[in-house]
């Protein structure tokens, strides 16, 4: 529709300054044509206006006024406002000659507008209010009201309206927390938490740039009370609210690390009260599995974030009012995401809904008039202004979310815990404490960080004496956390007595992390030392790849004998380079423990990984500072043992460089369903065989009379289902679960929760397994058994093929489908 300029209150001035014209174009300054993007089927992408570069720079941030009117803003200069037409000749730009710009994050409310400045603009960066002072309809006065210390494109960025009528704000990690934090922020005692020390960015980016980095805050509409939400995010450009009121960010990480270990794709991430997500400069930002990190909603994969916007409003099909939109700027993508609510917080799936090329988009917002208004831009690339609206058949009413009780019910609780965060409350601690042992996440962390808040004195004795498994972790935790400094060895010994056969995975990598925070927290203790040393080392390795890797973290912090063979020889094994980088990385912290043939190996593999291994801009120099830091370590009769591998000759071939990968894509449905067709034929058998091995397949299922047996035999897949439903399986494996193959949920008398697959129940025991990697069982008395109730997550993780290219995951589902039989017709020649 013709949205027209009849509000006179959003017109500025400064002393009677007009406002500038909008000048012709150049036949440079046009943005990238419809032509050259593509929507879905029914969705219309319209160009409304190519920004002229020279003139009105590059937009990076957009919002609405009352009317409709758009205001827009150059990265490096003014604030514009737009009155969108049917056409790019029917929309009119006007400048605004005001002393501020440079803005990164615009909004709309309480009669004003409200600009994040990240730059020099104004007075530096921070948060404006430009507000009427005479009312006379026209904004004339711009107020600061909050610096922030930090700017670049790792600044403050974004501004929202919460449902709660406050401001919400958030920064980049090379800003600091605002100054002046309310007493009852949710936050605590702030600390790196690296028990061994970490490799900055080769490159230098971050280095020093400690915790906490990365927020949201919370303000009132003046800006004179700031309470911290959260932090750990690297650099997230933006958030929004769902229908529900909760908060998702879209976070990056830093490109320069792919091909690392410790690179974790650009993500959703769900913003509650007092979260930590775990980002710290260089190789110590944290895995999403630490219970003291609350970790990803959705994985997205290799990006750069900018704006993101919930499709409330738009005028769309149902699955896409509900869908979350992220922009991606290297890539010129738009996701939607479609969020699930999983208990107290959520999980989802994704889609590209947009894209082109050239499309560097910045920003995106949900019209008034029910369409999507997106713009490219930023670092002085061409700006564009876009709109995309839906002329399909499907109805665009408003659509009700999808009543969920259940979740709901579970957010309410949560919120209830979040309400004892930052202050001390009577009934905080008999409250929280039940949920401590919760199988879900959400409320576990909530439940913690309301303890850690209280006095001390009021829980130490029930953190002591719990014997809940999963709340004896949690407490532990909240010890390390919030205890005194001289409990290391009674921390250590409290865990040391839980059962390690008996724990999940999910416990399993808690408990190690409890185990670190116990040692970086508190006063080192001798006696803690051994009693962990005795616990562990027997333990490593084990079939997990994240279990092994948080053993071999605290084995070599403890300098337990043997852990540099048997990390070798894990690295030897690992089929990723990341993997095989892991245990590198690790390794350069041991001592003791090394033979000259275990030396002479290790250095081969750096010598082999800085050779063939390829990665992001600072991969290179993460092996040359691991390799410094080893070297470091040689005396002078060992250097001239390893003179010649030292120098760079690779003597020794440590692994198969044919079977080593690297995280390549976090892979949806949407990517490969258009292939499927090309499974049939012209296949290869070999790689369709290494890709099996690569994805740790023959772990869990028998294939071709080989594997292992915790999951279904896979020899016969191909005679039951169609390279959709095995897509399907592998990308969604919580999908559909098989009941000879579903998990429990097993809740006993005494208040333990097991997770795992029931093998036997009868009148005297409940057999439960709860590793899918071992045969191992749990045995609990029937008598004990208080509730058995389904699980909806399956037992095989999802992610294992994001390793994998589009051409090996095709290879893959061919192979599997052949049931092992090299002369199938799907590896014949395609005609």
């Amino acid at each position: 529709m013709l949205l027209r300029s009849n509000l006179a209150c959003f017109v500025l001035s400064i002393a009677g300054l007009l406002l500038m014209t909008r000048p012709a174009k150049s036949q440079e300054s046009q943005a990238t044509p419809v032509e050259a993007i593509r929507a879905p089927q029914d969705f219309v992408v319209e160009l409304l206006y190519s920004v002229p570069k020279e003139q009105e720079g590059s937009w990076v941030s957009i919002a609405t006024d009352p009317t409709g009117r758009l205001i827009a803003c150059d990265q490096y200069g003014s604030l514009y406002r737009v009155t969108v037409g049917e056409t790019p000749e029917d929309t009119q730009v006007e400048q605004w000659d005001l002393p501020i710009g440079e803005a990164q994050g615009l909004l709309w409310a309480y009669d004003s507008l409200y600009v994040v400045v990240n730059g020099k603009a104004a007075e530096g960066s921070g948060l404006y209010r430009v507000v009427d002072t005479d009312d006379d309809g026209e904004l004339d006065e711009v107020r600061l009201l909050k610096r922030l210390k930090g700017g670049g494109e790792h600044g403050p960025h974004a501004v929202r309206l919460g449902p709660d009528g406050m401001l919400y704000v958030i920064a980049g990690n090379h800003t600091q927390p605002p100054e002046g934090l309310a007493p009852d922020s949710p936050h605590r005692e702030w600390a790196e938490d690296l028990l061994l020390p970490r490799n900055p960015d080769g490159n230098g980016h971050a280095t020093g740039r400690m915790a906490p980095a990365g927020w949201v805050a919370r303000t009132d509409p003046e800006g004179k009370e700031w309470t911290f939400i959260c932090s750990g995010f690297r650099n997230p450009y933006d958030f929004d609210f769902n229908p529900h009121g909760e908060i998702f960010v879209f976070d990056a990480d830093m490109e320069w690390d792919t091909g690392t270990p410790w690179y974790r794709p650009t993500r959703v991430n769900h913003a509650i009260s007092g979260a930590e997500f775990g980002w710290r400069f260089g190789t110590g930002k944290w895995p999403d599995y630490f219970p003291d990190s609350m970790g990803s909603v959705v994985d997205i994969g290799l990006g750069s974030p900018t704006g993101v916007a919930f499709g409330t409003g738009a005028a769309f099909p149902a699955k896409y009012q509900h869908a979350f939109y992220l922009c991606d700027w290297t890539y010129g993508k738009i996701y939607a995401v479609h969020l699930e609510p999983n208990g107290a917080s959520y999980t989802g799936t994704f889609e590209v809904f947009i894209k082109g090329k050239p499309l560097p988009v910045t920003d995106i917002l949900v019209h008034p008039d029910g369409a999507l208004y997106f713009t490219i831009g930023g670092r002085r690339t061409q700006s564009g202004l876009y709109r995309v609206r839906y002329e399909g058949s499907e109805s665009t009413e408003p659509a009700p979310l999808p009543k969920n009780s259940e979740a709901a019910a579970a957010r309410k609780l949560r919120r209830k815990l979040e309400s004892f965060h930052g202050r001390q409350d009577p009934a905080a601690v008999a409250t929280a404490w039940p949920y401590l042992n919760s199988t879900d996440r959400a409320l576990r962390y909530a439940a913690r960080i309301a303890i850690e808040h209280q006095a001390r004195d009021k829980w130490q004795v029930r953190a002591w004496n719990e014997k809940r498994t999963t709340a004896v972790i949690e407490a532990m935790v909240a010890l390390a956390h919030a205890g005194e400094q001289d409990e290391q060895a009674l921390i250590v010994r409290r865990l040391s007595e839980l059962d390690f056969a008996q724990l999940s995975e999910e416990q399993r990598l808690a408990w190690l992390r409890a185990f670190a925070l116990a040692f970086i927290r508190q006063v080192p203790d001798p006696e803690a030392r051994a009693v962990a040393t005795e616990k562990l080392n027997p333990l490593f390795p084990v079939e997990s790849q994240f279990v092994n890797r948080e053993l071999c973290r605290l084995l070599i912090y403890l300098e337990a004998p043997g852990i540099v063979e048997r990390a070798m020889e894990q690295l030897k094994a690992a089929l990723t380079q990341e993997e095989q980088l892991f245990y590198a990385f690790l390794l350069r912290n041991a001592q003791g423990g090394w033979t000259p043939d275990l030396r002479q190996e290790y250095f081969s593999w750096l010598n082999l990984a800085e050779n063939k291994y390829r990665g992001g801009n600072s991969f290179a120099k993460f092996i040359q500072q691991i390799r410094a830091d080893a070297v470091e370590k040689l005396d002078d009769e060992q250097r001239e043992t390893l003179e010649d591998v030292l120098a760079g000759d690779q003597t020794i071939p440590v692994v198969d460089v044919q079977t080593t990968r690297q995280f390549i894509h976090n892979w949806q449905m949407s990517d490969l369903l258009p292939l499927l067709d090309e499974v049939s034929e012209g296949r290869s058998f070999e790689q369709g065989k290494l890709a099996y091995h690569a994805a740790q397949c023959q772990k869990c299922h028998r294939f071709a009379n080989e594997g292992g047996s915790t999951g279904p035999d896979l020899t016969g897949a191909g005679n039951r289902f169609s390279p959709r439903d095995l897509l399907e399986s592998i990308l969604s494996p919580s999908r559909v679960i098989s009941d000879q193959y579903k998990g429990s949920v097993v809740v006993t008398k005494d208040g333990n929760v097991w997770t795992g697959r029931v093998i036997n129940h009868d009148e005297d025991k409940l057999v439960l397994r709860t590793d899918p990697y071992t045969t191992h069982v749990t045995e609990v008395a029937a008598s004990n058994v208080e509730s058995v109730q389904p699980s909806t997550i399956s037992e095989m993780p999802e992610g294992l093929v994001n390793v994998l290219t589009t051409e090996e995951i095709l290879d893959l589902i061919a192979y599997v489908r052949s049931g092992g039989k090299p002369d199938d017709a799907a590896f014949q020649k395609a005609h």
